[in-house]
């Protein structure tokens, strides 16, 4: 048990952005709010057999890396637990905690780590679910990110990593929804921000749990004018998403290296961080290095964010997603980008496939591989268990060359423990990508080769 007047010396962060810290006893102590090199007397919160989790209650020696957090709601908002870490400490954290992963849980050391793909800091953040309540004993409604660690909503009224203009109508929104009929049946607002033809195009997507009256219709639309933004309106699930007012602009976002426009609904998957995105897309390419006579294969592939700039250079490319709706999307952007005739996509669910199944898709010289958090531990396995058990399928051949986007580092090292302990391939290197800044969250790429 840490007592009240022991001193802690923080050894680390953890995938929380907690410090980490051993007390007295030996034991682990995870402390909410400090950094790497600091000495501090906590508050012990919660007490396990192994470990215990605490704040910080006297600070004796401050780590260098300690800044002023931007944001005046910064601890209780829990959009962000790291704007009081210098944000070159930030992605230094983040590349050793990718570096940790793919070494303890996947006893693999690439030949090389590249360096952090790294862009704007603030005001990144193009996509954003905004949770919406009306709090009676506030006076009002809030709009904002959760509480850190609570189901309650922040009273906030700016954010930093929201872009300028969406921080400011944060406040707008909140009087918007206390004047509405619907107000306490509106969960929340969905931000999504696009372009068109190089001009911004502002989407915000209103989760409403009944019908809305004519009167809070014409309120929307009021508010649109005013602030310049489309209006979609989501009754049901995500499928039920529709424009308020029809003909508006369509939402794109842009690849121009590889002259790639990518219109999208604003209930799609994309990046928050278009700028990393268009760095991301140009390092994967680049390492795929897809010839004008090679055939690919882009496993979990979305809308063909990695799918079509690929198709630029390579003979052709395969699409694989798990939803029909996904692919069908997928098949749209290629003929919008004049792509049909060197893109070929399919539906299927990538959590379940066997070796068989995997060869049944034909020979390729290179994959790209993006899955979710999941990770894409079935693909890896079939692809093992072929490796292994060359009989399965006589004559296979596997790609020599793997690219392996991840936003989670423990994903991305079971599967790379696979790909090189099991699969004939070596980890030719990876990196961070710090697509979240001052968030706990790890991006990163990987490259593998056959041995």
């Amino acid at each position: 048990m840490t007592q009240a007047n022991e001193w802690l010396r923080i050894e680390s962060l953890d995938l929380e952005a907690q410090g980490v810290a051993h007390n007295a006893e030996g034991k682990v102590v995870f402390v909410e709010g400090a950094l790497p090199g600091e000495e501090v007397q906590v508050h012990t919160g919660r007490r396990k057999n192994n470990w215990e989790q605490a704040t910080v209650r006297a600070l004796r020696r401050e780590s260098s890396q300690r800044v002023v957090p931007r944001c005046r709601h910064f601890g209780v908002c829990g959009g962000c637990k790291m704007q009081h870490f210098h944000v070159g400490a930030q992605v230094a954290v983040k590349q050793r905690v990718l570096e940790d992963n793919l070494w303890h849980l996947g006893k693999v050391k690439p030949d090389t780590m590249f360096r952090p793909i790294e862009g704007p800091t603030w005001g990144y953040r193009y996509r954003a679910r905004l949770s919406v309540r009306y709090v009676a004993k506030k006076g009002g409604v809030l709009v904002g990110f959760h509480e850190r660690k609570s189901s309650y909503v922040a009273d906030m009224d700016s954010c930093e990593i929201l872009p300028a203009h969406i921080s400011a109508m944060l406040v707008p929104l909140r009087r918007l929804i206390e004047a509405m009929d619907a107000r306490e049946r509106l969960p929340q607002i969905e931000v999504a921000i696009g372009n068109h033809h190089g001009e911004l195009i502002t989407a915000l997507v209103l989760r409403h749990l009944e019908p809305l009256s004519a009167a809070d219709l014409d309120r929307l639309r009021a508010f649109a004018a005013e602030q310049g933004v489309q209006w979609w309106l989501q009754p049901k699930g995500p499928d039920s998403v529709h424009l308020l007012e029809a003909g508006g602009v369509q939402l794109a976002y842009s690849l121009p290296e590889f002259d790639i426009s990518m219109p999208f609904k604003p209930t799609d998957f994309t990046q928050v961080n278009h700028h990393i995105n268009r760095v991301l897309v140009n390092r994967a390419l680049g390492l795929l290095d897809a010839q004008p006579q090679e055939r690919v294969i882009d496993w979990f592939c979305g809308l063909g964010n990695f799918t079509l700039p690929i198709a630029r250079r390579a003979r052709q490319v395969l699409g694989i997603e798990g939803s029909e709706a996904l692919v069908q999307r997928s098949r749209e952007n290629a003929r919008h980008n004049g792509l049909a005739d060197k893109t070929s996509f399919e539906a299927r669910n990538l959590f379940e496939i066997e070796p068989s199944e995997l060869a049944g898709y034909g020979p390729a010289d290179k994959w790209l591989v993006d899955p979710p958090r999941e990770g894409a531990f079935a693909l890896v396995k079939a692809l093992a268990d072929l490796h292994q058990q060359p009989e399965l399928v006589p004559g296979y051949q596997a790609p020599r060359r793997i690219v392996y986007v991840s936003c989670n580092p423990a994903t991305l090292a079971r599967d790379a423990g696979l790909l090189v302990h099991q699969a004939g391939y070596r980890a030719a290197g990876a990196g961070a990508v710090n697509m979240f800044p001052h968030t706990a969250h790890v991006e990163s790429i990987a490259v593998f080769e056959r041995n």
